[in-house]
């Protein structure tokens, strides 16, 4: 895998806490490596948790941090009886944020264009690579097809800060703030309002049984409250 990164904690974490969280995750990315080679051979996986760890430490990232991952992969956890491919779906959690500039627009087409080289070299069938990447590209809209149980479930688990308490979803929305940092108040509101109105013009935001019942009341509430802070307040949420 290419392009090598130093580790670093993510921004704000305890470095033993951080240290903690991130052998865990290096389990988790061996355990999943080694279920979609399907029994082939393959290099050492751990080389490439190093380098995805220091991607999602990377410190202009706020929100998509490696607590957002463990967050994703936990939904998946919740969610797994959905998917068809499950490995193929936590693979993809890995990658769909593992490129990430909050200046660029290019960054889930880069993210599955790495997973598709690093997963190939790393010894996944080319059908498992294949199906990774095409996750990854699904997270551009989060509006998986009818049936595409493996879409569903990555989206659903991406999406399910959306569902947070106010606490959570108050600090999930000031951290998306502080990514854009670089962006006016008046230009964040209006990009910012129209990722909401997006959303919230889904039919639904989540497409897994476990979702829909769970996350969608919750999501809707919390969205059409921050979308109407931000276009009446003129203050923003961070």
């Amino acid at each position: 895998m290419t392009d090598h990164h130093t580790p670093r904690p993510p921004h704000g974490s305890d470095s033993s806490d951080s240290s903690d969280s991130e052998a865990g995750l290096r389990d988790r990315w061996r355990d999943t490596l080694v279920a979609a080679r399907a029994g082939a051979e393959g290099p050492d996986p751990l080389p490439y948790a190093e380098n995805l760890l220091a991607r999602w430490a990377e410190p202009q990232r706020r929100y998509h941090t490696t607590a957002h991952l463990s967050t994703v992969l936990d939904r998946i956890d919740t969610l797994a009886g959905h998917a068809d491919d499950v490995h193929a779906v936590r693979l993809a959690a890995w990658f769909h944020d593992a490129v990430y500039r909050p200046d660029r627009s290019e960054n889930e087409e880069r993210s599955a264009a790495l997973a598709e080289r690093a997963l190939a070299e790393a010894g996944v069938p080319d059908a498992a690579v294949a199906e990774v990447a095409r996750l990854v590209r699904l997270t551009v809209t989060h509006d998986p097809a009818e049936g595409d149980r493996n879409g569903e479930v990555l989206c659903d688990a991406d999406l399910a800060i959306l569902a947070g308490g106010p606490q959570e979803y108050g600090a999930y929305a000031a951290r998306v703030r502080e990514e854009y940092g670089f962006v006016p108040d008046e230009a964040f509101r209006a990009g910012r309002a129209a990722v909401l109105r997006q959303l919230l013009d889904l039919p639904r935001l989540f497409r897994t049984p476990y979702g829909a019942a769970k996350w969608e009341a919750r999501a809707r509430h919390n969205l059409a409250t921050e979308l109407e802070l931000l276009t009446s307040s003129g203050t923003g949420t961070g």
